[in-house]
């Protein structure tokens, strides 16, 4: 493997979502990632998730197939779990088991609630963790409840990104002191830490508790969406004063709405006759109006539809594995820059060699098999 993180080992137990993310990224810039899946299964080329990661499939629950993870895990730089606090402890691999035996393992540990609190056993999902955030409060419509953003905060935002963050911060802590450290990432710390800007706007007296009242939830006509003339959408987010100006230009408006662009009170009318104008020409209409410009105005684009947008082509932002279309590996790398990445490998699909690396005789290879099937 090629990339800054080639040389890096890591297993990752088998889970969803968060953590698989974070397995693919970290692998995706040369980390060396092992699955431990419960079962054999074919390929599933459209998992993305599981791209450049080798598998290996075991029954922790029995003799042969707990003694294949814990060696695994002896040999590894970073575990990954993302299981409820105490059952990686349960199957007799939790953090303490391997104290002695790999005491430079960082042990990252990927939860919605975190290791310890009233929540921490209970079941969650993204807009469960949003919900107790204040983040989910304030996204949506004035009326009605707030609307989920996908699951793109909580989980991969507060969750994966997080994780990653954590585990580079105890790599480079272990630099200096040799040893590795439990990390402990909740999607609820990751999203709180992700409303640090909110907190100082509500600190101030700046953020209102109303959805679609403030600068970046829709309530800034001049920070939203709006629907063209055949019915498609477009983005506009020209915050600063330069950049609205040129948008009022570009657009055709009257210019009193310069002065009038952060003055609440008029947020409403602007609003109406930002619809009204939008309406009056088709998405593609107002893409060339707003081409190379800095109104920061944007068509939106369904994700069928964005392999071929100009500027995502021109980065060669999205390739294709066994063609599956999916994101190139990023941040990107002057130096020591990713590789192409490797198709997903079916579960268990590198058992033989896994396990034979490790000491495990054929034998011993054919009873893990029948362990498990």
């Amino acid at each position: 493997m090629s990339g800054p993180l080639a040389g890096l080992k890591i297993i990752e137990m088998l889970g969803l979502g968060p953590a698989p993310l974070a397995g693919q990224l970290l692998a995706d810039l040369g980390a060396e990632v092992t699955i431990v899946d419960r079962k054999f299964d074919s390929v599933d080329h459209t998992d993305i998730h599981r791209r450049n990661k080798k598998s290996v499939a075991l029954n922790l629950k029995t003799k042969l197939g707990h003694a294949a993870a814990k060696i695994l895990i002896n040999r590894a730089d970073i575990l990954i779990e993302g299981f409820r606090p105490g059952v990686m402890e349960k199957l007799q691999l939790g953090p303490e088991e391997f104290k002695k035996s790999n005491p430079r393992l960082i042990f990252a540990r990927m939860t919605g609630w975190g290791q310890d609190g009233p929540l921490s056993n209970t079941a969650g999902h993204d807009i469960n963790y949003l919900a107790i955030t204040g983040a989910l409060h304030a996204i949506g419509p004035k009326k009605g409840p707030p609307i989920p953003p996908l699951n793109l905060a909580a989980d991969y935002g507060g969750g994966s990104m997080f994780l990653i963050f954590g585990i580079l911060a105890a790599l480079y802590e272990r630099e200096r002191s040799g040893l590795g450290q439990v990390v402990d990432v909740a999607m609820v710390d990751g999203v709180a830490a992700m409303m640090s800007v909110f907190h100082t706007s509500f600190a101030r007296g700046d953020f209102v508790e109303k959805r679609a009242s403030n600068m970046l939830d829709g309530g800034a006509p001049y920070y939203r969406c709006y629907t063209t003339l055949d019915d498609k959408s477009i983005s506009i987010g020209p915050i600063e004063p330069k950049f609205f100006a040129e948008f009022v230009k570009l657009a055709e408006l009257p210019e009193h709405l310069l002065r009038e662009q952060n003055i609440k009170e008029f947020w409403e009318d602007q609003q109406v006759l930002l619809e009204k104008v939008f309406k009056t020409k088709t998405l593609s209409e107002w893409s060339r109006i707003f081409n190379n410009s800095d109104a920061c105005a944007m068509p939106i684009i369904p994700i069928s539809e964005v392999p071929l947008n100009n500027h995502n082509k021109a980065r060669n932002a999205y390739i294709k594995i066994n063609e599956v279309v999916q994101p190139a590996p990023a941040p990107r790398f002057d130096r020591t820059p990713a590789g192409y990445p490797k198709a997903p490998v079916g579960s268990g699909g590198n058992n033989k060699e896994i396990l034979s690396e490790i000491g495990f005789s054929d034998r011993d290879i054919d009873i893990i098999f029948s362990e498990i099937n």
